[in-house]
This record gives C-alpha cells, sequence and structure tokens, in this order.
C-alpha cells in the first residue's frame, strides 16, 4: 500500500488468490505505472513489478 499510495481498498479489491498465495495481477499493476500521477510512485511501482517478476516467475 505504501509502495503504491494507493487506498487498502484498491488494493483488496485486486488481491487475487494464485496457489497458496495472494497476489496483485501484473495487468493492475501495468494499468497503474500508466495512469499514476506521480512520476516518482510510477517509478515505485515499476520496480515493485520487476522485482515480482524476478523473484516469483510464472512456471
Amino acid at each position: 500500500m505504501n509502495i503504491t499510495g494507493m487506498s487498502e481498498q484498491w488494493i483488496i479489491a485486486r488481491i487475487k488468490q494464485k496457489g497458496d498465495c495472494k497476489c496483485i495481477h501484473l495487468r493492475s499493476l501495468r494499468d497503474l505505472i500508466l495512469a499514476h500521477p506521480d512520476i516518482k510512485k510510477r517509478v515505485d511501482v515499476f520496480a515493485l513489478s520487476i522485482y515480482g517478476l524476478v523473484v516469483f516467475p510464472k512456471p
């Protein structure tokens, strides 16, 4: 929540169950990167997306 700068309701609405863990789909993060008004937050969300892809790749 702190990284994206979005409300708790936004996060809860986009959390999905994927196997044994809960996650936010890359599609939601991509949409946030493209639409977020704060450039610094865009970079932070982009970095979070890359981190998620590297640490938790799709099998």
